[in-house]
């Protein structure tokens, strides 16, 4: 298996927050969006951009599927490539969503121009429980961004045409980047969920201690990652399914569906510290695994 035998030539990024907490995986109407795992808990409000020609507010819809979470992944590595929090999306996006095989026709590209607004419009509350206090943050994942407005309004489409990460998660970034391996990224680039559960994988199983397994109980996962399933019973089927294709794409991922939940086991990240480099002063959230008997 390629994946396994020779290192990533190119290395994809994702926030060690996101890794434990997702967006919606479908459209919804709701404004809200909230997310808790362990200490961290995520609350997503819908945001709104100012159309200057109409002269009014338009609402936004919350980002949702495997759009918002490509695109953020995307964002991560230009920027901790770059040392920058400006992105130009312009000229790198279109060259990302080639890398990943997807199409870039029109229809796939609207999609992903209005996920990135929704993206952009949102506004990101993080709490995270420390030592028996709660920290937390209030802002924006991008602090900044240009609109731009075709001037055919039965087509328009927001399209930040730059970004800026705000200073707050981009100095976070730099110390919790969980690096991925960018040929899982675009193998899996057509599912959320899968998308979901192999970063949050590369950012679990190397911290698991080494003869000591842990058992994720079934309605645990579904609190994580079964938005949207009403029954266990469909979520656990979906979610085994689902994580075969996730092991193709990250085979030393020692996991093992039980009937109690999913066992995980001490297991080498997808990309070791070894393997890359981003930047002066950047620290990236993994550690390398010691050897057997080392």
């Amino acid at each position: 298996m390629r994946i396994s035998a020779d290192p990533p030539t190119l290395i994809d990024f994702q926030h060690t927050v996101f890794c434990q907490v997702g967006l919606p995986y479908r459209p919804t109407t709701q404004r809200v969006w909230e997310r808790e795992q362990g200490n961290i808990a995520l609350r997503i409000e819908a945001g709104v951009v100012r159309d200057p020609r109409a002269k009014r507010w338009i609402d936004l819809p919350l980002p949702h599927g495997e759009k918002p979470r490509l695109i953020l992944i995307h964002l991560n590595g230009e920027a901790l490539r770059t040392g920058s929090p400006v992105i130009d999306v312009e000229d790198s996006m279109t060259a990302f969503v080639r890398a990943l095989g997807v199409d870039t026709n029109g229809r796939n590209l609207r999609t992903l121009k209005d996920q990135l607004a929704r993206l952009s419009a949102a506004t990101v509350r993080l709490s995270v429980a420390e030592d028996g206090r709660t920290v937390q943050i209030n802002g924006q994942v991008i602090g900044a961004f240009d609109l731009w407005f075709p001037p055919d309004a039965d087509q328009r489409v927001l399209w930040p045409t730059t970004v800026r990460l705000s200073a707050d998660y981009f100095d976070s970034l730099t110390r919790h980047a969980v690096p991925l391996d960018s040929r899982a990224v675009a193998a899996l680039a057509h599912s959320a969920m899968a998308l979901d559960v192999y970063a949050w994988l590369a950012q679990r199983l190397h911290r698991v201690p080494r003869g000591k397994p842990q058992t994720i109980i079934w309605a645990a996962l579904k609190a994580q990652f079964g938005a949207g399933y009403a029954e266990l019973r469909q979520f656990r089927a979906k979610f085994i399914e689902v994580m075969k294709t996730v092991r193709s794409q990250y085979p030393a991922a020692n996991v093992e569906a039980a009937e109690t939940g999913l066992i995980l086991r001490n297991s080498s990240p997808p990309v070791s510290k070894r393997q890359f480099r981003v930047g002066q002063g950047v620290v990236i959230d993994v550690k390398p695994v010691e050897k057997p008997g080392g």
